[in-house]
């Protein structure tokens, strides 16, 4: 496999003209990096418009996440730009970005959605 790079990566902002963005979920957008979304080792940039919501969901593999810019809550917290978390198998949370959000996120196996 070919070397995959990204420059300027932490400079992404909310409408980069070089992203082409995929709907995902009502009010948040993916852009797939690495991976199918199949079990095993995927990455992806997510956009969270303001206000939107990920649903509560069980971490079935680790899941890494970048915050690039912006900011989003859960049960345990407020993170803003340049919060690293680490979510770990088997533990679960719902998500809000209330003013939107980039987020680079790293899993091993894809989410399930409890609700």
């Amino acid at each position: 496999m070919d070397k995959l790079q990204w420059n300027n990566f932490l400079n992404i902002t909310f409408d980069d003209p070089n992203i082409e963005w995929q709907d995902f979920r009502a009010g948040v957008d993916i852009f797939p990096l690495y991976g199918d979304g199949s079990p095993g080792c995927s990455s992806a940039l997510l956009r969270y418009h303001p206000g939107a919501r990920i649903p509560k969901h069980l971490h079935v593999g680790t899941e890494f996440l970048l915050i690039l810019w912006g900011s989003q809550s859960d049960e345990r917290g407020h993170y803003k730009t340049g919060s690293f978390l680490i979510n770990p198998a088997e533990t679960s949370h719902e998500i809000l970005s209330e003013d939107g959000c980039i987020v680079l996120a790293v899993w091993e196996k894809p989410v399930r959605f409890i609700k």
